[in-house]
């Protein structure tokens, strides 16, 4: 069972598990697991009102997982700022899960109707597999390519701040590597890259430096491309397979789908969003992944309160009883 909204669109849509070329599958960020929901995609308001998706019919959580203080994430990222300084390093991506327990019950229909209420720009879904259940809504396209005119479009999303502050030196090195990794990738797939000037991401109560991309590509190349791009600087830091190395060295936890990407297949375009802001649900638990782009500027008070911040996008929708 799944169903989502796609970005700008409150149309509620599922799959009908029919043998067709549409289709969503959720890839993880080691690209080693993927869930798919194969099937037309169809538009079911009316089915979601029916269904029955209650906290019950979730597995218990038996991670056995602790969440990350604040005094040992501070302590870890120290030394991750280390590896940074030591290699110089642009920027190398950390996370964490937060881990919310203690409530009777969740009621998931009225999460996820929050959730969809609070990021009509994103990529918004809430699924169940019977073996994982997760939720989330992120607006960063990883790729949107069209079938007929194989026009491909990407972004360059990094950096975070409130909506209120105004942007530092900090963030705005952080977005740069991203911008430059992407367009040097671009250029051995097209020969013309129409690149947009820099501005502001609104995302709820936070905003993120966006430059955007599109470029005419043979469809051929398609996977190739999607392959180079992930992961990208913004969920894991440059230069990649250095930064995915210390990922999983420094990490306390596996990332499971966090920082992969969801790809949704229709005959008209495929599309890949990134899966950052989202949660793992269980029966007696909520498992919510946040990280953060870390840099030799990065003081680790500041992205811890970074990453509580980014945590507030799932946890102030979900609605508990």
């Amino acid at each position: 069972m799944i169903y989502f909204k796609l970005p700008f669109d409150e149309t509620l849509y599922s799959t009908d598990q029919k043998n067709t070329r549409e289709s969503i599958h959720f890839h993880s960020f080691d690209r080693l697991r993927q869930i798919s929901f194969e099937g037309n995609i169809t538009e079911a308001s009316e089915q979601f009102e029916k269904a029955l998706i209650t906290h019950e019919t979730l597995l218990k959580d038996e991670s056995h997982f602790n969440a990350e203080t604040k005094e040992e994430y501070i302590n870890t990222l120290h030394k991750v700022i280390g590896v940074i300084k030591d290699h110089q390093l642009p920027k190398l991506v950390y996370s964490r899960r937060k881990i919310f327990k203690g409530f009777n019950g969740i009621d998931f229909k009225e999460s996820f109707k929050k959730l969809c209420t609070s990021y009509p720009n994103a990529f918004r879904y809430i699924f169940n597999d019977g073996q994982h259940a997760w939720m989330g809504a992120f607006s960063e396209i990883l790729g949107k390519f069209n079938t007929t005119t194989h026009q491909f479009e990407t972004m360059s999303l990094a950096g975070t701040l409130p909506v209120s502050e105004n942007w530092t030196e900090k963030e705005i090195e952080e977005q740069k590597p991203v911008t430059s990794y992407i367009k040097d990738i671009l250029k051995n797939y097209s020969e013309n890259t129409e690149i947009s000037e820099t501005y502001d991401h609104i995302s709820g109560n936070i905003k993120h430096l966006r430059t955007d991309f599109k470029a005419r590509i043979k469809p051929e190349d398609l996977d190739s491309l999607i392959n180079d791009l992930h992961p990208t600087p913004a969920v894991c830091g440059i230069p990649k397979d250095f930064c995915k190395m210390n990922i999983q060295k420094f990490e306390k936890f596996p990332r499971e789908l966090y920082a992969g990407f969801i790809k949704v297949e229709t005959d008209e375009s495929i599309m890949y969003f990134v899966n950052l802001r989202c949660a793992r649900l269980y029966q007696d638990a909520v498992h919510v992944f946040v990280g953060g782009g870390i840099t030799a500027q990065s003081s680790p008070e500041k992205e811890w309160q970074e990453t509580e911040l980014k945590s507030e996008a799932i946890l102030k929708n979900i609605v508990t009883s």
